[in-house]
């Protein structure tokens, strides 16, 4: 489905991350992650088959300088997903929440997609093909509880729309999927970042379950599945879908 394209993933060495790129390698693409952990993106790009750079994400010249450096090395960029991390703090009322815990993911989130989506649409749009994808817990159409997740998700919706627009004529799609949650994703590790409150791997499969049950399906996306949903999106077999955010929250909530 991916034959001979070259796609950049930002945020590569996440468990979302490596699953996007085995599934785009496998469908034929040549991949690039970008991260600024180097043994997590070593670790990756050995058991996908991508390469790898140390790259922080929200750094606009340094994200410019990796994509020059890309299309040198591959000869174009026909994919570019955003996965970065974006400190999310969640669980605790918005009465209670300090102003830092719920802007981080506003300013930190919007930054990062905005500077990673430009690089890409720059080169996609004078290449004339292209695909920009996003993902987000689609908080945006009302969770409470989820702290800055919901404004930072409604930014990156309209960013995601805007751009679809504008880049769209130039022959560049641009999109994103809402997933609310990808189970097999979440470790303590993950949910007791950003301050949050120690967690044993008991109570993350406390959370895993309830979101199954709040499901219409009873089942939550895998990154498999969401993996395979990326790739179709970035094939020619998505060439319809630009401008709009793709529900795979297996029935959170309708849309």
């Amino acid at each position: 489905m991916l034959n001979n394209k070259v796609a950049v993933i930002y945020g590569g060495a996440g468990s979302l991350g490596a699953g996007v790129a085995k599934a785009y390698v496998q469908a034929g693409a040549r991949v690039f992650l970008a991260g600024r952990t180097e043994d997590t993106l070593r670790k990756v790009a050995a058991e996908t088959g991508a390469e790898y750079d140390v790259l922080d994400a929200r750094d606009k010249e340094a994200v410019e300088a990796h994509a020059t450096s890309v299309v040198e090395r591959a000869g174009r960029i026909d994919i570019s997903v955003n996965l970065v991390p974006r400190g999310d703090f969640q669980g605790v009322p918005l009465t209670e929440m300090s102003v830092e815990d719920y802007t981080r993911p506003v300013t930190q989130g919007i930054t990062c997609q905005f500077i990673t989506a430009r690089a890409a649409a720059r080169r996609m749009a004078a290449q004339g093909s292209g695909v920009i994808l996003s993902l987000d817990s689609g908080s945006a159409n009302g969770s409470p509880m989820m702290g800055g997740t919901a404004a930072a998700d409604g930014a990156i919706d309209a960013l995601i729309r805007q751009l679809a627009q504008e880049v769209g004529p130039a022959g560049v799609r641009v999109c994103g999927i809402w997933t609310a949650g990808v189970t097999d994703s979440l470790t303590p590790e993950k949910l007791t970042g950003a301050g949050a409150p120690a967690m044993d791997e008991a109570a993350v499969e406390g959370i895993r379950s309830h979101l199954d049950s709040l499901r219409m399906t009873k089942r939550s996306p895998q990154i498999a599945d969401i993996a395979a949903l990326a790739t179709f999106l970035a094939s020619d077999g998505g060439a319809a879908i630009t401008g709009t955010w793709v529900n795979a929250t297996a029935g959170m909530f309708a849309s």
